[in-house]
């Protein structure tokens, strides 16, 4: 009889298993996937660490989160600066002095802000739609050639359609600064996500290939606990209905040459490009292997968004006001199984980043563990 079942081994159960099994108490990990690490898991191809479900860059203003997470892996000093490429004319992102310059022309920060106020008069009143707010923002230019058709392939609808509130800010920078986080720490762990979780789950049982829906009583009778990290509808067997997720899907090319497109993503804004973005995954390590030798071959991936449906990787909560409240009615279920803790994106129904997992799953470690 275990202490815990740990049903998930991405970072959300990682973590929580981690501390388990520090804190003296019995850890059985399971996972439906043939790996481990969740949608974190990299795999290594022609010396590149291929980020299979899409890529992840791990950035936080968290200390306590950034010094937990240091432990299992040292970072590179990767920072995110992606390029939009609308129509073939390359802008920088996020809107910043590099982005203006190319756009009008415009050489100081007193010239672009007279520039995006003049274009923001154009909305008056309260913004009724995404297209509206996103205008009363930045302005008609940069809307029409960064937002529009990033932000309508993104959800598959038009930006007329979708509501204000979804773009709360569009951050501009008058200065000429590229770094798309701005935050305290970021970087990519060197030798990849899964060596990372690898360290986590040291010394932890992990079975992969088994699906704990599947075989549910089975599994509920082998601990005393259970930490569930799967989708929290799936978990009653959707008795409510579906929660509702968008999902990505990705063409992958490994190509034979050192070099596609210079930057780890580049964003492709215009309507008719049918890709969102390509990321070349070599740029996440400044192109080089382990030893610091050039790599010969590049890996891509052009990345589609698409309305999820049952059978399909669910990977965007839609946190709108019809999912906000079916996913209430589930967590008033999940509150009742005294034996189980609900945790993570799909358990919670939540976009959360890599940190905000981390630190979520620590918060149930010191409340669960301390008893």
């Amino acid at each position: 009889m275990y202490d815990y079942l740990v049903v998930g081994s991405g970072l959300y159960g990682a973590v929580f298993a981690h501390e388990a099994k520090a804190a003296g108490k019995s850890v059985l990990v399971i996972d439906k996937r043939p790996n481990i690490a969740g949608n974190v898991y990299t795999e290594k191809i022609e010396g590149i660490h291929f980020h299979k479900y899409g890529a992840h860059i791990f950035h936080t203003n968290n200390t306590k989160v950034w010094n937990y997470i240091t432990q299992f892996a040292t970072f590179n000093r990767f920072t995110n600066s992606p390029v939009a490429n609308y129509k073939g004319e390359l802008y920088s992102m996020p809107f910043n002095m590099y982005t203006f310059n190319q756009m009008w022309g415009v050489v100081t920060p007193e010239e672009a802000a007279a520039k995006i106020e003049e274009q923001k008069k154009e909305i008056t009143g309260e913004p009724q739609n995404l297209e509206e707010q996103a205008i009363s923002l930045v302005g008609r230019d940069i809307y029409e050639k960064l937002v529009k058709g990033y932000t309508e392939k993104q959800w598959g609808r038009d930006c007329k359609e979708l509501p204000a509130f979804i773009i709360k800010r569009l951050p501009v920078r008058l200065t000429f600064d590229n770094n798309y986080f701005n935050a305290l720490y970021q970087g990519i762990p060197i030798g990849g996500y899964t060596k990372m979780v690898e360290n986590l789950l040291e010394g932890i049982e992990v079975r992969l290939n088994e699906d704990y829906l599947e075989k549910k009583a089975e599994y509920d009778a082998m601990a005393e606990k259970v930490v569930y990290t799967g989708a929290i509808d799936a978990y009653f067997d959707y008795t409510l209905g579906n929660l509702e997720y968008r999902s990505v899907r990705f063409e992958n090319e490994l190509l034979d040459m050192p070099n596609f497109q210079g930057n780890a993503a580049v964003n492709y804004t215009d309507r008719e490009t049918p890709w969102t973005r390509i990321i070349e995954h070599k740029w996440f390590e400044f192109g080089k292997d382990e030893n610091g030798n050039d790599l010969p071959k590049t890996i891509i991936s052009r990345e589609y968004s698409s309305e999820w449906k049952p059978g399909d990787e669910p990977y965007y909560p839609v946190n709108d006001e019809k999912n906000g409240a079916l996913y209430q009615k589930y967590k008033k279920l999940a509150d009742k199984e005294e034996h189980v803790i609900f945790g993570g994106r799909l358990g919670e129904y939540k976009y959360y980043d890599m940190d905000a997992v981390i630190a979520s799953a620590l918060e149930m470690c010191e409340k669960e563990l301390k008893k």
